[in-house]
């Protein structure tokens, strides 16, 4: 194939780390495959060269002033855009990061940066918790990204301030990740500020109003605190019922999302993946601060959140298959209807072990797993004579995701279907970067020829690889490579 090279020139690059480039040394120089090496050359420190449009050091770098006084955008900032849009979204920034946190102990330009990124993120969130995507902050000094859209939305938002408003409760949860995996990876609390605090405290308001239902216990209209209207001739990219969406059961325990992680509407607001990875996010918020000293009855609190809320998950989201037996559905409305389907954006169903919801042995996710990927039972996995996968509305029917694929070799035990996987977004990667989707019947048509979050991705799955399988890509006995 000869893939290109695809790094910007190094005084172009928008970041630079030598803990990065030695990765990419080490694992280049031990991949059998030159194309998947080339590909991994460009993927990796795609988010690094290209989507960090300002970090800065602020005040302070320890974070002492801003846990003293709470003062907006006290300390190290940083702003990472999406890749071909100028903005940035709070799902696709954190899995952007995921690669470089198991490097931010070792690196101290890659601890700054994230810790930048996650008081970045709290400010977005204090300020516009149902929002998805948001502009360069004012301290930036980068003009604000313009947008042809029309939407009318409650709650208003400053446009100056949030490129998108689509309320995505993973995109909460994503904010919850980004700090939780940094303390994970480097055993650092220093993000614990007042002001994520406060944004942690805005989540909790957040999730508690979405929880609601839509009738009261005597039959009555609830106005949902967030509304959603697009001039469209989309459907997907708007909500019906006055910018509603459908009714919701009361008593499920279940968080509503008004909008799925690829921007597309929900059509039953209990949307399961993303309620399972606030479970997870929860739990795993709870330990953070209780290691750091923090408040007791907050631990509880969110400990209790994240226990139930994954009962909720199990209690209403699991439903009886004809063909598969139980199996996770895709969303609910707690009445007793049910999406079956998968969408390749992550949160999904296929990812639910990859998020730390379930483990890829448990029985009903192996059914889910066989209903989503097969074309006979999941409407969304597109097959094709050149590509094939998950795809989803957002793009159409004929264009499969190459995340879908990635997703599912890191949740599989079958050599098989693991280098099947990669070796098929390798061949799709024709101009040396992941791309959004693939037409399944011309690898040459795709969608973004810049998309970080699916470059990362990749680069994630080759690290898996390398670590837990480094025989399929590194040769026969080969030596395991841990970051």
């Amino acid at each position: 194939m000869n893939l290109p090279f695809q790094r910007p020139a190094e005084a172009c690059r928008t970041f630079s780390s030598p803990a990065v480039e030695k990765v990419i040394d080490d694992i280049t120089s031990r991949l059998v495959d030159k194309d998947l090496a080339q590909l991994f050359r460009n993927a990796f420190p795609n988010t690094l060269d290209t989507t960090i449009r300002w970090h800065t050091n602020g005040s302070t770098s320890s974070g002492t002033n801003a846990k003293r006084d709470g003062a907006q955008w006290t300390g190290v900032q940083t702003f990472i855009v999406t890749g071909d849009i100028n903005a940035e979204w709070l799902r696709d920034s954190t899995n952007q990061l995921r690669n470089y946190q198991k490097l931010a102990a070792k690196d101290k330009s890659l601890y700054s940066l994230i810790l930048g990124a996650i008081n970045t993120q709290s400010e977005f969130v204090i300020q516009s918790p149902y929002c998805n995507a948001f502009q360069p902050p004012a301290l930036s000094g980068i003009k604000p990204e313009a947008s042809t859209q029309k939407d009318t939305v409650h709650p208003a938002y400053d446009e100056s301030f949030v490129f998108e408003c689509k309320y995505e409760l993973d995109s909460l949860a994503h904010f919850l990740q980004l700090g939780t995996e940094f303390y994970e990876n480097t055993g650092s609390t220093e993000f614990l500020t007042d002001r994520w605090y406060k944004a942690l405290d805005t989540v909790l308001k957040t999730i508690d109003a979405e929880s609601q239902p839509t009738f009261d216990t005597h039959g009555q209209f609830i106005q949902n605190q967030y509304t959603f209207q697009r001039e469209t001739t989309i459907g997907t990219e708007t909500l019906n019922l006055a910018g509603v969406g459908n009714p919701l059961n009361s008593e499920t325990g279940l968080i509503r999302s008004a909008f799925r992680p690829s921007d597309d509407a929900t059509i039953l607001g209990f949307f399961i993946p993303p309620n399972a990875m606030m479970s997870v996010q929860l739990q795993k918020t709870a330990k953070v601060i209780k290691a750091a000293g923090g408040p007791a009855s907050l631990v509880a609190d969110l400990q209790e959140r994240g226990t139930k809320l994954a009962k909720a998950v199990r209690d209403h989201g699991i439903v009886q298959h004809p063909k598969y037996g139980d199996v996770y559905a895709f969303e609910v409305d707690g009445y007793g209807s049910r999406i079956l389907m998968d969408d390749a954006n992550i949160p999904s169903l296929l990812s639910l072990p990859y998020l730390g919801f379930v483990d890829k042995s448990d029985t009903v996710y192996k059914n889910t797993r066989k209903m989503i990927t097969n074309k006979a039972s999941n409407p969304y996995y597109l097959v094709g004579p050149q590509f094939h996968g998950i795809g989803g509305p957002h793009i159409g029917l004929e264009n499969a995701w190459p995340m879908s694929l990635l997703v599912q070799a890191m949740t599989s035990d079958d050599d098989d279907e693991i280098i099947g996987n990669l070796n098929l977004v390798r061949n799709s990667s024709l101009l040396g970067l992941v791309h959004e989707s693939i037409n399944v019947t011309n690898i040459k048509d795709y969608t973004r020829p810049w998309f970080a979050w699916a470059n990362s991705v990749f680069a994630q799955t080759v690290l898996k690889i390398a670590a837990e399988r480094p025989h399929l890509i590194f040769g026969t006995d080969a030596k395991p490579y841990i970051v």
